[in-house]
């Protein structure tokens, strides 16, 4: 996949543009639904499969007290896009000037000068463009003028709603990491690299990597069964988010202890794919007593972790 992140990198319109537009954070489910039938139009029309994405979120320049803490970094959400067999992202930078554009202009500036589109796929209530006035039957109309074609696909939804980036972000943050794999498509998942922590971990028996990431959203605070990744390797494991209260608390932090592990990771990346929340995180009377429990959450994650993989693959079309 081709990523285009400034303007003057696209010298010339791509071939019979077909494009989708939107923030498409967390690339869920319904988000891979309007890629696959993107990629399935531009195949048809020998054309190419685009997809424009803003960057930064636009509520960040808009209104930052309301911009939401991401589900996907900028690079997860292109691999993601990616594995979705999109050919050319785009991701120019979000500025005052875009933001201001009136949507006739957005469409014929960006759509037709600069894409070259001939096929539009949204999603039904879809909308952009400066006080959100291009929705769909104003696509519609605008494509019919200038020589475009627009698809509105009905929402995705599981059994119990709409698959949407709201929904992930509200699951997470309550620890309901098991609920968001029916929406993503696969499980809730970060990256980071291994710190130097205060060792407490191997001092207890049990040995913990501590991870700084880019991550911005976080699961709550608790106990978690994990399935985590270094390189080639693949471990189950437990990680606890929080502030460690049994010490008197601190800095929020992500540790992760991998079961069978035996090694040294630091400065090194790990990824830890969020399977089931095991508990609360609590104080307790003593290292002994904290190591006693953390004894219990291994046996637990170990009987919850064998049952399946969790979904845990950085993948998007299903």
């Amino acid at each position: 996949m081709r990523i285009v992140r400034n303007w003057n990198e696209l010298t010339h319109p791509p071939q019979r543009t077909v494009l989708t537009i939107g923030n498409f954070d967390g690339v869920h489910r319904g988000h891979q639904e309007v890629f696959r039938r993107l990629v399935e139009r531009a195949r048809a029309v020998g054309g190419t499969a685009a997809v424009y994405t803003f960057c930064p979120h636009p509520l960040r320049l808009l209104a930052p007290q309301r911009a939401p803490r991401l589900i996907t970094t900028q690079e997860e959400k292109e691999q993601l896009i990616a594995a979705c067999g999109i050919d050319l992202m785009l991701c120019p930078p979000f500025d005052r000037r875009t933001a201001g554009m009136s949507a006739a202009d957005f469409v014929q500036q960006v759509l037709v000068e600069r894409l070259g589109i001939v096929h539009l796929v949204v999603g039904a209530d879809y909308a952009f463009g400066r006080g959100r006035k291009g929705d769909v039957a104003f696509l519609r109309a605008a494509g019919a003028a200038a020589g475009f074609t627009v698809e509105a696909l009905p929402s995705v939804r599981d059994e119990h709603d709409v698959c949407s980036s709201t929904r992930i972000r509200e699951l997470i943050e309550a620890g309901q990491v098991d609920a968001v794999v029916p929406i993503l498509g696969r499980a809730f998942a970060l990256s980071g690299m291994v710190v130097h922590g205060d060792k407490r971990g191997r001092r207890l028996g049990f040995p913990t990597a501590n991870l700084s990431t880019d991550k911005e959203l976080l699961p709550a605070s608790g106990v978690y069964a994990v399935r985590a990744s270094v390189g080639e390797q693949r471990f189950d494991g437990v990680a606890n988010i929080g502030r460690r209260p049994t010490y008197g608390g601190g800095q929020p932090g992500i540790e992760v202890h991998l079961l069978g592990f035996d090694g040294n990771l630091y400065d090194r990346s790990l990824r830890v794919c969020f399977i089931q929340r095991l508990r609360d995180e609590r104080p307790f009377a003593d290292s002994a007593a904290l190591a006693a429990a953390i004894g219990e959450d291994v046996a637990a994650a170990r009987r919850l972790l064998a049952a399946g993989d969790g979904g845990c693959e950085l993948k998007g079309g299903q």
